[in-house]
């Protein structure tokens, strides 16, 4: 099964610790390259180096601070296979699904799935609430936008996935030998990790809930289809689509997207409604197309 894939008497948790500081040095690399072409570009120019967050963001036009962001995720999915590969002595199979190969029937229909919601919402939003948004689409510039999207938005949803739902997933259950556990604190750390996006400022801590559940909700999936290939196709869609349809002055990315949202964000029903509602349903749908059986312990389960 896909826990007891990473579980043996050699895979010790301190290796995990181990690939884990790997991972967090190979994306601080990959990060550099952003700093280094802000600094590059401000001394050619004679422009002050920027030191606020926003002033970072807003230096290069969007298309390019995007590129330079995603580009980290590169380092990271190619130090997680030097982790995985010689540190684990595992393939990366192993720590993507416990089937004989990748099926990406899987991964399709969750991304279609997830983005049919995604772009039906959005337009539903648009069409009775107009006012909240603005025409933000440029053909030039979206069309550059949907070739760095397209190419690099899988890479860094992989890579949060491969971490989270696969690589630190199993290292926890390295550690306790159960099951419920790895998924509770691999949602906590994920959604942790948002803390810092400027929707929490901007909207308030409650939007963690969202983070949090949205964790819970692509562990859930991935340790009832014994496999990550659900989790995978959903992330890139949610990311995907996002990037492409909206934008707004206080998202985590700011992009050449065909609307803008101009409303002043609140704290109302749409950050715990995907939680409660939402995902529920999606659980329901999947767990039907691939009889998903034995719940409790697929998820609370000993190893």
């Amino acid at each position: 099964m896909f826990l007891e894939q990473g579980v043996n008497s050699e895979n010790k948790f301190w290796k995990y610790l181990v690939g884990s500081v790997f991972l967090i040095f190979a994306s601080a690399v990959g990060q550099s390259v952003f700093l280094v072409a802000l600094e590059y570009d401000s001394t050619l120019k004679g422009l002050s180096y920027p030191h606020t967050e926003a002033g970072l963001m807003q230096y290069f036009e969007p298309n390019i601070t995007l590129f330079l962001l995603l580009i980290s995720f590169v380092f990271v999915l190619v130090a997680l296979y030097f982790v995985v590969r010689y540190l684990h002595h595992q393939t990366i199979l192993s720590v993507t699904t416990s089937r004989k190969a990748v099926d990406w029937n899987r991964i399709i229909f969750a991304f279609l799935i997830w983005a049919l919601f995604s772009i039906a919402t959005i337009l539903l939003s648009y069409f009775y609430n107009p006012s909240d948004f603005v025409l933000n689409f440029k053909p030039v510039p979206f069309a550059i936008l949907v070739l760095i999207g397209v190419l690099f938005i899988p890479l860094q949803t992989s890579a949060e996935e491969y971490i989270f739902r696969g690589y630190l997933m199993q290292g926890f259950a390295n550690l306790v030998r159960n099951k419920w556990f790895p998924l509770i604190m691999t949602s906590l750390i994920f959604g942790s990790l948002h803390f810092f996006n400027p929707e929490v400022a901007k909207i308030g801590p409650v939007i963690m809930v969202y983070y949090i559940g949205t964790g819970l909700f692509l562990g859930i999936i991935t340790l009832m289809d014994e496999g990550m290939e659900l989790a995978l196709g959903f992330h890139a869609a949610n990311n995907l689509v996002g990037a492409l349809l909206l934008t707004s002055d206080w998202s985590a990315f700011q992009t050449h997207s065909i609307f803008k949202d101009i409303s002043e964000p609140s704290a109302g029903l749409e950050v715990i409604l995907p939680v409660i509602i939402i995902y529920p349903i999606l659980l329901y749908i999947f767990s039907k197309k691939y009889n998903w059986t034995n719940w409790m312990d697929k998820l609370t389960g000993k190893i």
